[in-house]
């Protein structure tokens, strides 16, 4: 396991005042499953006397399966419990943005005795509905002028259409491509947004670079997420249970935070935790093995976190090796899989020249800045070990193949630490367990940030 440093931009001091907006309350330190379920209770119990005393109909939004590690399946599970005991009617939405639903087995290992009934799926496409829009001149302002289109504000009809005694969002704050930090308002406006608003925030977020996304407490699409939330949902009675994770000296994952408030605050404070503990800085890595959980990641889609959380790391003619023995596809649905393989993973300056030309290009934008996020740009090797495409498949992207057998048996993660490892033969390698809980980078890629 290597060493985490803490990263050497500006860390703002928070002073607790009367007239300072703060989370309702935070835990901080090694936490252990029956503290998280001790402070899950008291969220609940918070949010009964700031919100709704006697709450007869409450929405729980969760992580995706993606998220799973992240412990968010057990937290929703409890709070569903808790609030059926108290006769209220509980439902479960995953904010799934543009991801495929959860099969019912999966539902069940994520979160547990929740009624398949009470958990419905996000439809992206057809089941949300326009209530407004963050200006194009605030987008253009905030992304100084990279991007000058307004970002329709699309949401789950059954967020804006059913009366909600108590809204609770669930997630977990890591280093995240898009917004510099994943969760808060991003379950609301990626996690249940309609096709126009997801496709016009990934074009933003592509166009800003997204190196100058990661590990940044406030992004320009960040920022018009709080301007949308201001602008179009207060109404809504809600609030953020946000957790953080680190591993330990012993190289276990766990939950190191605990953040609970209903208000942009309580993102700030926990991302901050997380910019603390979950960005690993390293020399130029010459090559690095990332392993993508087999029952977490399905697609290159998602799996290409491996690509996002380590690109920042590479050193110039590296190569990063995914093992992914889940992998079975390339996007999450039929089109955005074709539009992968029609146009591969071919670097920034392609895929924005045919992005002027290209219908299917500009209908799915949020598809079109994968692409480019999936990029080396040509600065280093990316090799997959696929469980279920063949090496035409990954060859046609762009992408290296590896036989999965033969990496597994070389790269046994059984054996490999987190760090760096010398194999048998003197290769030395970098290990990365879990590339979707933190963000690796050289000190330089980092400096000069202001949040």
């Amino acid at each position: 396991m290597s060493t985490i440093f803490v990263v050497p931009v500006r860390i703002e001091v928070i002073i607790l005042t009367e007239s300072l907006i703060m989370p309702w309350f935070t835990k901080e330190g090694r936490l252990t499953r029956e503290t998280i379920s001790q402070l899950t209770e008291q969220a609940a119990l918070e949010a009964q006397e700031r919100l709704c005393s006697h709450p007869r109909k409450v929405l729980l939004l969760p992580p995706d399966i993606t998220r799973a590690h992240s412990g968010a399946g057990a937290i929703t599970e409890q709070l569903y419990k808790k609030f059926t005991h108290e006769g209220a009617d509980v439902h479960v939405i995953p904010t799934l943005g543009q991801h495929v639903p959860h099969t019912p087995e999966q539902n069940r290992w994520m979160f547990g005795s929740v009624p398949e009934e009470k958990i419905h799926a996000h439809d992206w496409r057809a089941g949300a509905k326009v209530i407004g829009e963050v200006p194009a001149s605030f987008v253009k302002e905030v992304s100084h002028g990279k991007a000058d289109w307004a970002i329709p504000v699309a949401l789950n009809r059954m967020l804006l259409e059913e009366k909600w005694d108590l809204v609770i969002n669930v997630g977990h704050i890591v280093p995240h491509e898009v917004l510099g930090f994943a969760n808060h308002n991003k379950n609301y406006f990626i996690g249940l947004g309609g096709k126009d608003m997801i496709c016009a925030s990934h074009m933003m977020a592509a166009c800003c670079g997204i190196e100058n996304n990661l590990g940044c407490l406030c992004t320009p699409l960040r920022q018009c997420y709080n301007k949308a939330e201001a602008d179009y949902l207060g109404f809504l009675p809600d609030l953020f249970i946000e957790v953080v994770m680190a591993y330990d000296e012993q190289g276990t994952l766990g939950h190191t935070g605990f953040y609970v408030g209903d208000d942009v605050e309580t993102y700030t404070v926990a991302a901050k935790a997380s910019r603390k503990q979950n960005i690993t800085i390293v020399p130029p890595l010459k090559k690095v093995i990332a392993v993508m959980q087999g029952d977490e990641f399905y697609s290159t889609w998602v799996a290409n976190k491996a690509i996002y959380r380590t690109r920042m790391a590479m050193a110039d003619g590296g190569e990063l090796l995914i093992v992914a023995p889940g992998l079975k596809r390339f996007g999450e649905q039929e089109d955005v899989d074709a539009l992968i393989r029609r146009y591969g993973y071919s670097g920034t300056p392609r895929i924005m020249q045919l992005w002027k030309t290209e219908p299917v290009l500009q209908d799915l934008t949020h598809g079109t800045a994968h692409l480019i996020h999936g990029s080396s740009e040509g600065r280093f090797r990316i090799t997959y070990a696929p469980g279920h495409l063949t090496k035409a498949e990954i060859e046609s992207v762009n992408f290296g193949y590896a036989d999965l057998a033969e990496t597994l048996k070389r790269y046994d993660p059984a054996k490999m630490k987190n760090g760096f490892n010398t194999m048998p033969d003197g290769e030395e390698v970098y290990y990365i367990s879990t590339p979707s809980a933190g963000l690796w980078s050289t000190a330089e890629k980092l400096a000069g940030r202001d949040d």
